[in-house]
């Protein structure tokens, strides 16, 4: 018989969850007799302290602390802060409420309701257990949050991580976690624009085809049954599997995957679930989802299921929600399935989750509003103007040398013909024909000639310090046997060091609005592939990519220009991502001349 709590075990579990909850309506499932012993709270400092990141994993993973478990006072602290960095610095003690004085004017609670930053969705503010004052202090958490970091443009989820948050520690450690969590660059945790956010689905889409069949066939006899779950989800509910169900009603499952997990699962699962997460990112959330995928396949397959009478009855979203609410697995069992699906790598996750982010901005920026997709940092960068500013080219586009500046000399349209052309490699002809093939909007702004090889020399690093922080640039490229080629480059340079979630350099980097040319012996301009396309290749998503040896634009099944760090030889290749042949006769070329301009507000 196990031994009945102490006086003392009970006044600890009681003092469990904040002043904030009221704890009357969690379900406490407490740990079986038979359980191993559960790790404390010392066990995670020292696989943290050590830098034993795999056993921490293995310990968050398979230590079913119940929601009771006095452990999360210290670990969720814990483990959000091991993510600071100098931008999460401002986490001192105060810091939080000279905030708080700051934006309300006093460190009261509100007796009104808060008007909530534009980045929350009103109707996704799940505050589980919390009390009114508890509902409240949510309110005042995202709020001087959304006034600390103004970038944040569209995160649904914060408001329920904050609430969750708060059942274990106080407000004041809670904003401290919530800041290491958004300024955290080595994992993703919270997605904060509605372009990140587009992309966390259509990457729970894409994963799921893959992993969820996968998962089911090795977990039991797959069947080509009417019922097979992928198949189901992609024609849509039972009633209609007779007949063809467009794409849109399949999508709109997947939309709100994120609420499977915030809105439906069970309080116990989801705690669990947060024990993870703090650790290992957003990731956590993605096999969370998966195994929700695979139990209702499973639990729902069979014509006698009531979730089948509830898919004929209001649709697969409300059947998937009411699966979720009932979750007839523990949060163990459930934790298994999630983390058991193989191959579902941080790796491979975060491939499929760059690619689509790279698909959509392309899109994006190609039929779009015709604003050009901003990167970090917006120095030199065209903003939109008034269509009336823009004016077609005519034979009075002009080259130009300001007569007294030392600056860089421009290439602007003015009313007087073209006289003194400086550029060795474009011909009025040419540039002419340049100008037409570039984005409308980009028309608007001066040219500017920011490295040449005949005056800063041929230097990769030169180049570097010269082109890299401007967006976007145009590459022109004269060979010694008077080929004339480039590139209308869509991203910065600089962004050849940009790192993913697990550190690593990325390879490529830009957007699809990235295009070659080529003005001799051929005119022709060869844009992205994707520009036409619903669905491409990952070997045609390879724009632009960049080291301290070379430079490359274009790739799969070859490089359309690839340049070497001395900026003399060079060779061109059909590549997948614009489609193109090579852009001289002879593929290698040498340089003859080189020049990059990038663009600037009219004064």
């Amino acid at each position: 018989m196990p031994m009945m709590p102490s006086a003392l075990e009970e006044a600890e579990v009681s003092n469990v969850f904040t002043s904030l909850v009221n704890p009357t309506g969690i379900t406490i499932v407490p740990c079986s007799p038979t359980a191993k012993p559960l790790k404390t709270i010392t066990d995670v400092k020292t696989a943290l302290q050590q830098g034993r990141k795999q056993d921490l994993k293995y310990i968050l993973r398979n230590n079913a602390w119940p929601v009771d478990h006095p452990i999360r006072n210290q670990l969720w602290p814990l483990l959000c802060m091991q993510h600071q960095n100098e931008k999460s610095s401002n986490s001192i003690e105060g810091f939080y409420w000279e905030m708080v004085k700051q934006v309300f004017g006093t460190m009261e609670l509100p007796d009104k309701p808060i008007n909530l930053p534009p980045f929350v969705e009103p109707s996704h503010c799940h505050s589980y257990y919390l009390t009114h004052k508890g509902r409240a202090a949510v309110d005042r958490v995202v709020s001087v949050l959304g006034y600390a970091y103004p970038d944040i443009v569209y995160s649904p989820t914060i408001y329920s991580i904050c609430a969750l948050l708060l059942h274990f520690i106080s407000e004041e450690e809670c904003y401290n976690c919530m800041v290491c969590l958004v300024v955290c660059k080595e994992k993703t945790f919270i997605t904060q624009t509605k372009l990140l956010y587009e992309v966390t689905w259509k990457t729970v889409m894409q994963i799921s085809k893959k992993h969820v069949v996968g998962a089911l066939r090795r977990r039991e006899n797959w069947r080509n049954s009417m019922f097979c779950f992928l198949f189901w989800l992609q024609k849509g509910p039972a009633v209609f599997l007779q007949r063809h169900c467009n794409s849109a009603r399949a999508e709109r499952i997947y939309v709100d995957w994120i609420w499977w997990i915030f809105q439906g699962l069970p309080f116990q699962h989801l705690i669990r679930i947060m024990d993870c997460f703090f650790h290992e990112g957003i990731k956590v959330f993605y096999r969370t989802a998966m195994a929700i995928l695979i139990l209702f396949y499973k639990n729902s397959s069979a014509p006698t299921s009531e979730y089948q009478a509830e898919i004929q009855k209001n649709g697969v979203e409300s059947a998937l929600l009411k699966f979720c609410k009932e979750m007839p697995v523990t949060p163990q069992k459930f934790l298994k399935v999630a983390f058991g699906i193989r191959g579902l790598s941080s790796a491979y996750i975060s491939r499929v989750f760059i690619r689509t982010e790279m698909v959509l901005k392309s899109k994006t920026v190609i039929s779009g509003s015709r604003q050009l997709v901003r990167s970090r940092s917006s120095e030199n960068l065209p903003n939109s103007q008034s269509q009336n500013n823009i004016q077609m080219v005519s034979h009075t586009l002009t080259i130009r040398e300001g007569a007294h500046s030392p600056g860089p000399r421009t290439l602007s349209m003015g009313i007087f013909p073209v006289q003194n052309v400086e550029s060795v490699i474009l011909a009025q002809e040419d540039l002419l024909t340049l100008w037409s093939w570039l984005p409308v909007r980009i028309t608007m702004y001066t040219p500017i000639l920011l490295y040449t090889t005949e005056e800063h020399g041929c230097s990769l690093t030169t180049f570097y310090v010269r082109v890299e922080q401007h967006e976007p640039t145009l590459l022109l490229i004269k060979t010694c046997n008077n080929e004339v080629f480039g590139a209308y480059c869509s991203s910065r340079w600089c962004e050849r060091n940009q790192k993913d979630q697990r550190g690593n350099r990325q390879a490529y980097f830009g957007t699809g609005e990235t295009f070659l040319f080529s003005l001799y012996p051929e005119r022709a301009k060869y844009p992205w592939v994707g520009i036409d396309a619903d669905r491409v290749e990952h070997g045609a998503e390879l724009f632009m990519a960049a080291d301290t040896k070379m430079i490359t634009i274009g790739g799969g099944d070859g490089q359309a220009i690839w340049i070497d760090e001395n900026i003399r030889f060079g060779k061109s290749d059909a590549c997948s991502t614009f489609n193109n042949p090579p852009l001289c006769p002879g593929g290698d070329f040498e340089i003859r001349v080189l020049e990059v301009y990038g663009f600037k507000m009219n004064d």
